[in-house]
């Protein structure tokens, strides 16, 4: 469980800064209309919504991103009309975007200090106070990262809080930050919590975004829900529930899906027995995973648990045939031996990758929708070895109205789709090759509850018609909820597997902590 801290509310604070009536559209689209919003010092205002709610377009406008649009922006009670992001971080407000913004081969002082590096005399760096003053912010932080360490060789966690830093350096009293925990392990996440307590303690304000419902329960003193471009409400979290927050952002009560009886009967489609994957790191050769055993049947939805390095990702990967390094162990495909050795062949025995990272490894974000959907399967449908475009384009519109992709057309970019309809197009592609074996690695990272909930649907009518599916996922609620069975994972090593009606919260935490490393009675099972 992620430590959040104690929250400190503070309903009479000071305001620092606000928001009147601010509307703003693109092309004649209304992304905001009339918002107003306020922030208090010392406070976690969380900013929450479906992807396409406006929430970004707000903290643009706060961050000096966006600077044309109606309405009126106070801080600290002076009005202001930001003309970029400098002038908004010389009044003290300051951004942390999803993607990092750091330059990977340069180091953590440089990093903090670019473009606004101490000099002598005017013309030379002063190398020396700009690793003295990094080295006090990263002391104040409590993050033993050192000041010349390349930002490259840094986990994400401590590249967020360089970022962090970064903006204290700016002596920001206002921190935005957007989505800052959707890449961080449990313990970091646990780290940036303590890091934000600390701050608002010391009287800086932050508006935070996330779409992990029980993180802002948990971390906010207030939080304003936007839906459709409109603030649908503001209220402290302590008057808040769980399902009171998902309500405000969809506009409709979410129904848990009733899957009925979990799927046990049906034929094994998958077979995995001592699974093992050794990879070359900076310190030499190493067992990444050691001996996983189990059986997925036709129907069924296994998933798989356990904190971040614990070897989730790569047994998917082994199994389609695209980890790095030296793969051991036997895998069998409706009972017949397999060796796979690349995604072609995976393809070609009806396996299918969802990867984590959509934008990198699941998308040409510059592509259409068309394209990206048609891309795996273009070379079956070729014709004399030319590709059929009306097959194509029919294929595509299959998907996008089998999926419900929100979209202008299947003619649109990838990269202008929100993100939970960008992962409906990965997952579309995929669908087209007609597999028998899904494989889905963190599919709902990044999109809104509204998303969440078509993707499981998604999931559940594809283990209903009989696809063997096997789902990694980092949230708890999640996977407790999607899994028939759950493999829970520590450090590389197998520890146990539950069905459905045995596994809890406690019991998966348990069997992913580290120590666990003997597999429970009853694997593979």
């Amino acid at each position: 469980m992620v430590e959040l801290g104690s929250r400190v509310s503070v309903p009479g604070g000071q305001i620092v800064l606000a928001a009147a009536h601010v509307s703003k559209s693109f092309a004649g689209v209304k992304a905001l209309s009339d918002v107003d919003f306020d922030l208090r010092q010392g406070e976690v205002h969380a900013l929450m919504g479906e992807n396409g709610a406006g929430k970004s377009t707000l903290m643009k406008i706060l961050a000096g991103v966006h600077t044309s649009y109606d309405g009126a922006v106070e801080v600290e009670g002076r009005a202001v009309s930001f003309g970029g992001v400098r002038d908004a971080e010389e009044a003290g407000v300051a951004i942390i975007h999803q993607e990092l913004n750091l330059v990977p081969e340069l180091s953590v002082a440089d990093n903090i200090f670019l473009g606004r590096e101490p000099r002598i005399a005017g013309l030379f760096i002063d190398r020396r106070r700009i690793i003295e003053a990094a080295a006090q912010i990263l002391r104040r932080l409590g993050v033993k990262v050192a000041p010349e360490s390349r930002v490259a060789d840094l986990r994400v966690g401590e590249q967020q809080l360089v970022e962090i830093a970064k903006a204290l350096s700016l002596k920001a009293r206002i921190l935005i930050m957007d989505e800052p925990t959707s890449a961080l392990s449990e313990s970091e996440c646990t780290t940036l919590f303590k890091i934000v307590r600390q701050l608002t303690g010391e009287g800086v304000a932050i508006i935070y975004t996330s779409h992990r419902i029980e993180e802002v329960l948990g971390l906010a003193d207030r939080v304003t829900v936007l839906r459709d471009g409109r603030r649908v409400v503001t209220a402290p979290i302590d008057g808040l529930s769980h399902g009171a927050i998902i309500s405000a952002m969809v506009g409709r009560e979410m129904a848990v899906s009733d899957r009925g009886a979990a799927a046990r009967d049906g034929d094994v489609v998958l077979s995995v027995r001592d699974l093992t994957l050794d990879t070359l790191g900076p310190h030499g050769w190493r067992r990444t995973l050691h001996g996983v055993d189990f059986d997925l049947r036709r129907g069924e939805i296994l998933g798989i648990g356990g904190l971040l390095g614990s070897g989730r990702t790569e047994i998917l990967e082994s199994i389609f045939g695209v980890a790095r390094g030296w793969r051991g162990g036997r895998i069998a495909i409706d009972g017949v031996p397999a060796e796979i050795t690349s995604a072609a062949e995976a393809y070609r025995l009806g396996l299918a990758l969802v990867s984590e990272d959509r934008k990198e490894r699941g998308l040409h974000l510059s592509a259409s929708i068309c394209d990206n959907i048609a891309l795996p399967s273009i070379g079956a449908m070729s014709r004399f070895g030319l590709r059929t475009f009306a097959g194509e384009r029919a294929l595509a519109a299959e998907m996008v109205r089998r999926l419900s992709v929100r979209c202008t057309g299947i003619g649109q970019a990838a990269a202008a789709l929100s993100g939970g309809n960008q992962q409906k197009v990965v997952i579309g592609k995929w669908l087209a090759t007609d597999p028998r074996i899904l494989l889905l690695d963190e599919p709902t990272r990044g999109i809104d509850v509204g998303a969440k909930q078509e993707i499981y649907q998604l999931i559940f009518d594809l283990g209903r018609q009989g696809l063997g599916i096997i789902v990694v996922t980092s949230e708890m609620p999640e996977l407790l909820l999607l899994s028939d069975r759950i493999l829970v994972m520590c450090e590389g090593r197998q520890t146990g597997i539950l069905r459905r009606e045995d596994a809890t919260q406690e019991m998966v935490m348990r069997l992913a902590a580290p120590g666990m490393v003997r597999r429970s009675e009853g694997a593979p099972a």
